[in-house]
């Protein structure tokens, strides 16, 4: 996987579903936890599509100890 800090964030939001990965947000998007505070993503975001993120909703690569595959 790339990394998403590499090119620059889209200004439309647009949603990629990795292959055997994360759902990766990218663009003008804002990320609201349950405490209504926004958080800073630098308009890229990677949620969890695995469930064995230590960092939920967000994906911190748990998916490839795990060996992950999408149905």
């Amino acid at each position: 996987m790339s990394n998403p800090d590499q090119n620059p964030a889209p200004t439309a939001a647009t949603i990629t579903i990795r292959a055997n990965g994360p759902l990766l947000v990218q663009g003008d998007v804002k990320v609201i936890n349950s405490a209504g505070e926004e958080i800073d993503r630098g308009g890229r975001v990677a949620f969890c599509r695995c469930g064995l993120s230590k960092n939920k909703p967000f994906c911190d690569a748990s998916h490839k100890a795990a060996g992950f595959t999408a149905e």
